[in-house]
């Protein structure tokens, strides 16, 4: 009889006690001639070749004039198109290749490419597009808007007050105040079957646009459309090494910044006043650089891992110094501005026991600004007095430490605990050092059929020494003022979330968190601050076609503020009060039509408020902000064929804000050319049709 060596045969000898190996009866002594291999393969392993995914086009129309809405739309065009596409392929010799688009050729879309070898090397090639749009209804009677240089009108005739400019209303055409940034690139990665690896990436990000800034002479400005054309090249490359139980790699990160704007020229409304001048120049953003090399490293033991990383960098800006208009001697050309950044890393976990494990870290951040310090003249509003005046290298090294610890307690309760600590140095600052010290315990209960949940309590501490204004720091403030990020402060946190299934298609989760700042050194500045929030949110699934979800979010920060108007003790108080309400409620239909006709329904309103009330003998409101906003989303997608299905969305938005300092005429204030009201108040609309094709 014949016996042919297959699995079950190599399982039954790898069974065998290790006489019948001693005896001749190994597997290096069988015979294997005759086996065919080919017939080993395994079918469930067999890897697929081919192309799949989807490629989906669509087309949509808005109707809304406010460019605002253009946010939530994704397109400042009445008219836009977009392609999204999953498509994935995959070679019979591990060549394989994805090609990922999702929104492309609307404001905020991407597009992915990589093509490569499994475990060998990949390219890849990304695009990205991203658009924020504040207002096109902002007024001002500015030409050449984008350009370097701002004109007013030939006609133009200036005065001492806004109010008094008899050119103003007529001369006003409406700006667009808009950010736009396009990001392009291009990455590599090689893989050795050893321990080697390399990586190296270059993109390029172009962001366009206009923003809202000011210029001024004396005491009267100018709202104006500061251009925006700025390029950034960033590199990133590395080295990779790697054992069976450690890893590390040599990275290399650095970023050029380009304004093709240097300073920004405008004429001025006003009669001429200080110096007699009419025109004036701004400096814009300069041209800088970034540079940073780290060594990261990972080593792992039976119990324990080892991590960290050293970092060292610079950031340099040598831009020279704008002098149109102006008529002081400078000592230098350019700044010349320098900042060394040196970083350390240290991690360590390491397990204990099966049920106790110990967490460690530290962290050190230290910012060293060597820019050269030059002797400046100083310019008042009110006249040349002639002081020296130096540029200020503010330093700052930070130091952080964690230590922490989970024991399972049993099976489905774990406790966690640690100890935070967190020190600042700085160099000519109101405060040199501040500490704080934070302690918090944590508790998983996930024992209970059908319930979730955790409860995290934290209490903190900040004080440091001594707090003395100084003259570098602040020369023109109250020396009872205390900065928040300074001043000493007692914080206590309790966070909570709790997930709970009374049904098998009901799930309900629920979170809050309060937590109280006491600054109780203060007595110019915050003085207490609270924060409350919870979440709820329900997923109901009826049957196996119509799925139900909601959810709600609350959160509202009080804070109590203390000032003086006699440059000495407190004489009035502030209660500014902060809320934001977010609910929504959602269902998606599946299986209608013959299991081919899927509708949903998206809705979502927020509402955030915001009041302050001042006190000082009498209470009164100090302006009101508020922003109502409800979206909807209706959808349907009915599948024609096995391969292609059309969709069509609806969306609405209904918007609503209102904001004193944005509430207000072009020549509201007398020594203030503003940009008019930009609040906003509008329901826009927009439907989408798109088609989907899958391969």
């Amino acid at each position: 009889m014949k016996t042919k060596l297959n699995i079950i045969t190599l399982a039954l000898l790898s069974s065998c006690s290790f006489g019948l190996f001693a005896q001749g009866y190994g597997l290096s002594n069988a015979k294997t001639d005759n086996v065919k291999f080919d017939a080993w393969q395994c079918k469930g392993c067999a890897v697929e070749t081919g192309t799949t995914g989807y490629v989906d086009a669509g087309i949509a129309y808005n109707s809304e004039d406010d460019i605002k809405s253009a946010n939530a739309f994704n397109s400042s065009n009445q008219v836009a198109g977009k392609v999204d596409a999953d498509i994935r392929y995959k070679g019979k010799e591990g060549y394989q290749a994805n090609v990922e688009a999702h929104n492309l050729g609307m404001d905020n879309g991407r597009l992915d490419i990589d093509v490569g070898k499994q475990s060998v090397y990949n390219i890849n090639v990304n695009y990205r597009s991203f658009a924020h749009y504040q207002s096109n209804s902002a007024l001002s009677p500015y030409q050449n808007i984008g350009s370097d240089y701002l004109t007013l009108p030939d006609n133009w005739v200036t005065a001492g007050s806004s109010p008094d400019m008899p050119m103003l209303y007529s001369s006003l055409n409406p700006v667009e105040l808009s950010l736009t940034r396009d990001r392009a690139g291009l990455g590599f990665e090689y893989q050795t079957e050893s321990l080697f690896t390399t990586y190296v990436n270059f993109q390029r990000e172009e962001k366009t646009g206009t923003k809202t800034t000011s210029g001024s002479f004396y005491n009267q400005s100018m709202m104006l459309a500061e251009p925006v054309d700025y390029t950034t090249d960033i590199l990133n490359a590395g080295i990779k090494l790697r054992g069976d139980n450690w890893f590390t790699s040599v990275n290399y990160t650095g970023s050029v910044f380009k304004n093709d704007n240097n300073q920004l020229g405008f004429d001025s409304a006003f009669n001429p006043t200080f110096g007699a001048q009419t025109t004036g120049y701004i400096a814009l953003d300069p041209d800088n650089e970034a540079h940073t090399v780290s060594l990261l490293g990972q080593y792992n033991m039976a119990m324990t891992n080892l991590s960290g990383r050293l970092l060292i960098g610079q950031m340099t800006q040598d831009q020279t110094l704008t002098t149109i208009g102006y008529g002081y001697p400078l000592p230098a050309n350019s700044i010349d501005a320098k900042v060394d950044i040196t970083g350390a890393t240290l991690k360590a976990v390491t397990r204990l026991n099966r049920a106790w494990r110990v967490n460690g870290s530290y962290d050190y951040n230290d910012r060293d600004n060597k820019t050269q310090i030059e002797q400046w003249t100083q310019i008042s509003i009110n006249d040349v007095t002639g002081e020296a005046a130096y540029n200020t290298p503010y330093d700052l090294t930070t130091h952080r430490a964690k230590l922490s610890s989970d024991y399972r307690i049993t099976h489905g309760i774990k406790l966690d605990g640690g100890y935070d600590f967190k020190r600042e140095e700085r160099s000519y600052q109101d405060r040199e050092t501040t500490d704080e010290d934070t302690l918090w315990v944590k508790v998983n209960v996930n024992s209970f059929d059908m319930w979730n949940m955790w409860l995290k309590g934290s209490v903190s501490q900040r004080d440091g020494s001594q707090y003395q204004a100084t003259e570098t720091a602040s020369s023109e403030q109250n020396a009872l003022l205390r900065r928040y990020y300074l001043a000493d402060r007692d914080r206590s946190q309790l966070e909570a979330r709790f997930s709970h299934t009374p049904l098998t298609d009901l799930t309900v989760d629920f979170g809050a968190r309060y937590a109280l700042d006491d600054y109780s050194e203060t007595d110019i500045g915050l003085t207490k601050s609270t924060d409350t929030y919870y979440d709820i949110n329900l997923h109901y699934m009826v049957n196996a076609d119509l799925s139900l979800n909601a959810f709600y979010n609350h959160q509202i920060i009080e804070s109590e503020q203390s000032g003086s108007s006699s440059f000495s003790v407190a004489n009035w108080q502030a209660d500014i009060e902060d809320t934001i309400d977010y609910v929504g409620a959602g269902m998606s239909y599946s299986n209608l039509m013959d299991s081919r006709l899927k509708l949903g329904l998206d809705y979502a309103y927020s509402d955030s408020d915001s009041t302050t009330q001042v006190r000082q003998g009498v209470t009164g409101d100090y302006g009101d902000y508020f922003a109502k906003v409800h979206n909807i989303n209706l959808y349907c997608q009915y599948q024609a064929t096995d391969n292609m299905s059309i969709r069509v969305d609806y969306k609405m938005e209904k918007y609503l804000d209102n904001d004193d300092a944005n509430d207000l005429n072009p020549d509201t204030i007398w020594n203030v050319v503003s940009f008019g009201n930009v609040d906003h108040d509008y329901t826009a609309h927009m439907i989408m049709l798109s088609m989907r094709y899958s391969l």
